[in-house]
């Protein structure tokens, strides 16, 4: 069994903000893989459903983010898994807008969600780090994750999250590259081949030289009124 959790924070205040970028991956996977509805449990909205043949719950803390680990911890607790079965979508400012990365373990980089998960469930999960892009200056992240995509975000984001549930079946089973080769099939597609032209034709063989004319003058003269 699988616990895939989405980080952000509840209400349509900040459902288009840089930091519900879980909220999304978790919605999208739903939405897809015919999950059944999001209902109240575990201090935040969890689903139900199967992917690549493994139960997977998917989770929203609607504690806010910097108490997410409340509620990724009583779900953990019910359900009797380790870290290791729990995989956590989140935003990641250190990667550059529409560049996903996964990985297991390591420290919380000051997200006050994955700080919140740390102390109450330990560093021991797996992470799927999905870029939004820096501000440029560390004292305007908070406001930055705190704001909506801009329009022009659109393109790159649906299709990090279509590739997030095409994949999701792949990291349910534990197939990390699977996954993300999915996800990057979304966002960098295979170019279509130029070659539409058949192969060349072989070149044509020259033609034969013409034979020297060996006759005389007043033969070709003769010749000529015949």
């Amino acid at each position: 069994m699988r616990l895939f959790v989405g980080l952000g924070n509840p209400g349509p205040k900040y459902a288009g903000n840089r930091h519900n970028i879980g909220f999304m991956a978790v919605d999208r996977i739903a939405e897809d893989h015919g999950f059944g509805p999001f209902r109240a449990k575990f201090q935040g909205r969890m689903s139900e459903g199967v992917l690549g043949g493994e139960k997977v719950v998917l989770l929203k803390p609607e504690t806010f983010m910097n108490l997410s680990g409340q509620s990724v911890g009583e779900a953990m607790r019910f359900y009797k898994l380790a870290p290791g079965d729990v995989v956590v979508f989140h935003d990641e400012i250190d990667l550059a807008p529409g560049k996903l990365k996964a990985k297991t373990g390591g420290g919380h980089a000051g997200h006050n969600g994955l700080r919140s998960l740390h102390a109450h469930v330990g560093a021991d999960f797996h992470r799927v780090r999905m870029g939004v892009g820096h501000p440029g200056h560390k004292d305007a992240v908070p406001g930055y994750v705190l704001r909506d995509f801009a329009k022009a975000d659109g393109g790159w984001l649906d299709d990090m999250l279509r590739g997030v549930s095409d994949g999701a079946a792949d990291l349910a089973r534990g197939d990390t590259p699977r996954f993300l080769n999915a996800v990057a099939q979304r966002l960098s597609p295979p170019r279509p081949s130029t070659g539409t032209k058949g192969p060349k034709p072989a070149p044509e063989a020259p033609a034969p030289a013409p034979e020297p004319d060996t006759r005389s003058a007043l033969q070709r003269l003769a010749d000529r009124f015949r």
